[in-house]
């Protein structure tokens, strides 16, 4: 039989700790102050007046005043992919064609953002024009382009361009750039008498057909100026967006 215990004293309440404040981790000054860069940006202004009738000749006419501006490649986008486990990836890209069917660009379908344009043809693009103080963002559905115009684009890039399309899986590992380099001697090899360099089955187009375009625009105090083209039937109805 236990012996019965004694009760214990009951224990004072205690008292709420005051909250500690969260510190700010350490950085390089350097970084600190790139952290820190705040940019009021220019006079320019997008006004719904100034738009053209569709976000292609929109988008044209912007993209020809980046070149004349000297903006660095401005045919260049980030592309965002959703792979086939459901994972996001991006990468830049160049844009090779746009008309009223799209926007084109050019890869490898075996690559990582092939297969998963091949598996979920959803896509997010931007195009930061960042000296501009402008982007265009593109959304919709990335459609394999025709093959005779993937012949026909295939056949106007540089011959090294050809072969190295021959001589990389891309988006798989190797060894070394040494093995890399193995490759592109040995697809040299094999087209060394080509007059011509055929265009590989797994490599073509793809044409990005939009259901929304943002043109963006930074104006002061950042109260930037947003215009939304959004499909509607066979054309197009445009939206200001708060920034």
């Amino acid at each position: 039989m236990t012996e019965p215990t004694e009760p214990t004293e009951p224990t004072e309440p205690t008292e709420p700790t005051e909250p500690t404040e969260p510190t700010e981790p350490t950085f390089d000054p350097l970084l600190q102050s790139a952290l820190r860069t705040h940019t009021d940006y220019g006079v320019e202004k997008l006004e719904e007046a100034d738009l053209a009738a569709d976000p292609f000749t929109q988008f044209t006419a912007w993209l020809a005043e980046a070149a004349e501006r000297g903006v660095y490649e401005p045919n260049a986008m980030v592309l965002g992919t959703i792979d086939p486990d459901g994972a996001p990836s991006i990468r830049t890209v160049l844009l090779r064609g746009v008309d009223e069917r799209g926007f084109a660009f050019y890869t490898d379908y075996t690559s990582r953002k092939g297969r998963a344009l091949l598996s979920n043809p959803g896509v997010a693009v931007v195009f930061p024009w960042y000296t501009l103080h402008r982007q265009v963002k593109i959304f919709g559905t990335a459609h394999r382009v025709e093959p005779e115009d993937s012949e026909a684009y295939f056949a106007n890039r540089p011959r090294g361009a050809q072969v190295a399309a021959w001589s990389s899986d891309q988006s798989q590992p190797i060894a070394s750039r040494a093995a890399l380099e193995q490759k592109v001697v040995d697809a040299e090899q094999r087209f060394a008498d080509a007059e011509t360099v055929p265009r590989p089955e797994r490599w073509g187009g793809f044409r990005i057909v939009p259901d929304r375009v943002e043109f963006w625009q930074g104006r002061t105090s950042r109260l930037h100026d947003r215009l939304l083209f959004h499909r509607a039937g066979e054309g197009w109805r445009v939206e200001r967006l708060q920034p």
